[in-house]
């Protein structure tokens, strides 16, 4: 069962994300900041990270950009999760390094797919 890492500040949207990743088998482990969050991706190595990009204590960029640059997590795919415009969404991906977004309000049947095409 691959593990997702969720890094999302705002309860309800990782209470949402969590319901449905675990709908669909996955294991997931869930951070409200990015301290918490970047702790969590070296110590318990995850599939895949879903990453909020306006965290309390740290931008998108900055959580990337760590992740990135750390051997044991720079691999893991990362996945923005986020409430900007797609245009704007698709440049903060490429400019991060990430290797995709998934927009706010979720589809839960679309949240699923996409989440499945980042891990394979």
């Amino acid at each position: 069962m691959p593990t997702i890492l969720v890094i999302e500040d705002i309860p309800d949207n990782a209470a949402l994300a969590r319901r449905v990743l675990n709908a669909y088998g996955y294991s997931v482990l869930e951070a409200a900041d990015a301290a918490s969050g970047l702790d969590m991706a070296l110590e318990q190595h995850p599939d895949l990270i879903l990453l909020d990009l306006g965290l309390p204590d740290a931008d998108g960029q900055t959580v990337a950009g760590v992740l990135r640059g750390t051997p044991e997590t720079q691999n893991i795919p990362i996945v923005v999760f986020t409430a900007w415009p797609e245009e704007t969404a698709r440049q903060m991906v490429r400019a991060y390094g990430c290797n995709g977004f998934i927009r706010k309000p979720l589809s839960v049947v679309d949240f699923a797919q996409a989440i499945a095409s980042y891990l394979s």
